[in-house]
């Protein structure tokens, strides 16, 4: 494919974007932005949530990990489903309830001011590094295949893929998203069975039965890992970190739980998070098979890339044909940008909302703050990325980003679990400082787990601590109970 097919297929598909932007932000206001005026079909976010959960980091890093990680990922899937589940029935509930637009509104509540603001602070700072972990992972991906081939820098690459999302988001925000997610989910899986069908038939494997019958025969599909409690995959250490994962990533993040709190009522949110969780499983588990599928179609034909530069390598050879590479950019675009946009929005929700109080503005400066705070969101990160690019060069972001996520979500974990399965109040002017320490705390435990528990490497499990150690320091702070 020519640099130039690929920018008219970049352009066509903003084009479509574009056009749902069009027709779904006319009559908008900041309820519309923020709420889409709780009126989203719950079917509609359940299926656009596939593309926004799973992003451009699953699209490429967990194929590409499966070389050396085999299908241990799916230990983490299935303590994701489990994590849903605590969504559903714990925290949607809860949100509900108390009828949010931040769902950090609820530490206000419970805890009092700093609480609510550091709680904030904690998703900002948390989604605008996972955010642009997931756009730096596309972004060098379009930067290898179209923008350098155009003469164009990395940093230039950033600003014009920041500035479609900004473009298509800018104006009906949530309510825009839900509808085009629901595009990019099913670009992006047509995708995924657009290369695994031309993968099966290039290793001669001619039906569904072929493709399971080579992938279970072969030495990629091992999933359970029980050998040693040491090792990063051990069975109990992933479903844990999955679990821990979810609830922060998914149940504690405005990114996600924005879409869920557009739905009608809670019942519909609730069927929403089920099915969703289901078919997540399946989803990835079509990431998985297409990870061997590419590692052994590398190995037939000698092709040397690994990790996350393997499926964009063999989706752009030229025997793969026009329609394949098309699709995989196409499902590589989908899957960023259903992640993006939902992130860019919440953090603008979050901004606005927990930091500078909308609430109390009038009509018209609420919706120029909002504006304002869209588009400085959006440059923000633009410098993270191109930040990323100098600091990262050979890694399997997926595991970069979980491994990040520990450290920034851990808090929101301790401050929501202390106040859903305690009764305790605690001095709220000291929360701030635990919200420090823990991670801290944290960082040094990861470093030096080999010497000070005999040999055990921290994985993911580093959140589930993190969230302890914050949760142990709410106790320290926590005020005498007076009768």
């Amino acid at each position: 494919m020519q640099p130039f097919h690929i920018l008219l297929l970049i352009l066509g598909y903003f084009g479509v974007l574009l056009g749902i932007a069009f027709f779904t932000s006319k009559n908008t206001n900041n309820q519309s932005f923020f709420k889409a005026n709780k009126q989203s079909p719950w079917y509609l976010v359940a299926f656009g949530m596939i593309g926004a959960s799973l992003s451009g980091v699953t699209f490429i890093s967990v194929p590409g990990a499966v070389a050396t990680k085999q299908f241990g990922y799916l230990q983490v899937v299935l303590g994701y489903l489990v994590g849903y589940i605590v969504i559903a029935y714990v925290l949607l509930p809860l949100y509900y309830k108390l009828n949010l637009t931040s769902i950090y509104a609820y530490l206000k509540e419970r805890f009092g001011n700093i609480s609510y603001k550091t709680g904030a602070i904690a998703f900002l700072i948390s989604r605008t590094i996972g955010a642009s972990f997931r756009l730096f992972l596309v972004a060098k991906v379009l930067q290898l295949l179209v923008f350098s081939k155009l003469g164009l820098s990395f940093p230039v690459a950033v600003v014009i893929t920041v500035s479609l999302i900004w473009l298509y988001t800018f104006k009906g925000g949530i309510k825009t998203i839900i509808f085009t997610d629901t595009l990019q989910t099913l670009f992006m899986l047509i995708s995924v069975i657009v290369t695994i069908s031309f993968l099966a038939t290039a290793l001669g494997l001619n039906n569904i039965t072929g493709v399971v019958s080579n992938i279970t025969n072969s030495n990629l599909s091992k999933i359970f890992f029980f050998n040693s409690p040491n090792d990063s995959q051990y069975f109990i250490k992933s479903f844990l970190a999955g679990m821990f994962i979810t609830i922060t990533m998914t149940g504690l993040d405005q990114d996600m739980m924005q879409k869920n709190l557009t739905c009608k009522n809670l019942k519909d949110a609730q069927k929403n998070m089920i099915s969703f969780s289901v078919v997540l499983v399946f989803v990835n588990l079509l990431f998985l098979i297409l990870g061997a599928l590419l590692t052994q179609y590398a190995l037939q034909n000698g092709i040397t890339a690994t990790k996350d530069n393997l499926f964009p390598t063999i989706a752009m050879l030229p025997e793969i044909g026009l329609a394949t590479s098309s699709f995989f950019l196409l499902g590589l675009i989908a899957a960023a940008y259903s992640s993006a946009d939902s992130a860019l929005t919440s953090l603008t929700t979050s901004y606005c909302i927990d930091i500078v109080g909308l609430e109390h503005k009038s009509i018209k400066e609420q919706e120029i703050i909002r504006k304002r705070t869209h588009l400085w969101v959006s440059l923000i990160l633009v410098v993270v990325i191109i930040t990323f690019n100098h600091l990262f060069t050979d890694v399997s972001v997926i595991w970069e980003l979980f491994k990040a996520a520990g450290y920034t979500y851990g808090p929101l974990l301790g401050l929501f679990f202390f106040g859903i399965y305690t009764k305790k109040q605690i001095k709220d002017q000291w929360v701030w400082i635990i919200a420090i320490i823990a991670p801290l705390c944290s960082y040094l435990l990861n470093h030096y787990s080999s010497i000070l528990f005999n040999g055990y490497n921290i994985g993911f499990e580093i959140l589930i601590i993190n969230g302890f150690l914050m949760y142990l320091g709410l106790l320290c702070i926590s005020k005498k109970s007076t009768l």
